[in-house]
C-alpha cells in the first residue's frame, strides 16, 4: 500500500472490492487475534460524502460493550481507592503459566471483581446500540457499532453493511444492562 490514506484511493478499493468478489460476503475480515464471537474488525466498500470509500470497521455485542464499561468504571473506583495504582497486567513466565499476582495486585483485582458486582446489581451502566464515525483513520473510515445481538455472525455483518449502504439502520434506542452471571449460564 502507499504511504497515503487509502479510503478514496480507487486503486485500494478496487483491490478490496476484490478480496470481497472472492468471498461469500460483503466484507473482508480484518485479521485479529482480537476477533471472537462477540466482536469481528472487518473492512467494506461504502459511500461517504457522496464518494465510493474504504470502511474499517468494528461490530461487537452490546454484552461485550457493557462488560467492557462496567471493568473501565471499576478500575477507575480501584485507582481513587489505591494510591499506587496501576492496572494488572497478566505475564506469563518462562514455562507459559500466569505469574501469580503479588499481594497489592491480589488486593486490587479482588476490589475490581467487587466493584464489578457492586455495578452490575445496581444497573448502574447502561449500554444501547450506536453506530460512531471516525472519518480520520488510516485504514479507511472508522465506524464503531455496538449491536443488541448474541454473536456477531457473518450474517449480522452483511445485514449491517447492506443498511448501512441503503442508509436504512435503525437502532434499537432501549438501555440494557447485564449480569456476568447470565453470561455463564450460555456456557
Amino acid at each position: 500500500m502507499n504511504s497515503q490514506n487509502p479510503t478514496f484511493d480507487p486503486q485500494e478499493i478496487a483491490k478490496l472490492k476484490e478480496e470481497i468478489a472472492k468471498s461469500n460476503n460483503q466484507f473482508v475480515m480484518v485479521d485479529s487475534e482480537d476477533n471472537n464471537e462477540e466482536y469481528k474488525n472487518f473492512r467494506f466498500v461504502g459511500m461517504y460524502e457522496g464518494k465510493e470509500a474504504i470502511f474499517d470497521a468494528v461490530i461487537y455485542t452490546l454484552r461485550l460493550h457493557h462488560a467492557s464499561e462496567v471493568y473501565e468504571l471499576a478500575e477507575h473506583k480501584a485507582a481513587q481507592k489505591f494510591p499506587n495504582f496501576k492496572p494488572i497486567r497478566f505475564q506469563e513466565d518462562e514455562n507459559g503459566d500466569l505469574r501469580t499476582l503479588n499481594n497489592v495486585e491480589e488486593e486490587i483485582g479482588l476490589y475490581i471483581a467487587e466493584m464489578i458486582d457492586e455495578l452490575e446489581d445496581e444497573d448502574a451502566v447502561k449500554v444501547q446500540e450506536h453506530v460512531d464515525m471516525d472519518s480520520g483513520g488510516d485504514d479507511g473510515i472508522g465506524l464503531d457499532i455496538g449491536l443488541n445481538v448474541d454473536e456477531v455472525s457473518d450474517e449480522v455483518i452483511n445485514q449491517f453493511i447492506h443498511d448501512f449502504n441503503e442508509d436504512c439502520i435503525e437502532l434499537d434506542t432501549t438501555l440494557y444492562s447485564f449480569q456476568s452471571d447470565e453470561e455463564e449460564e450460555y456456557d
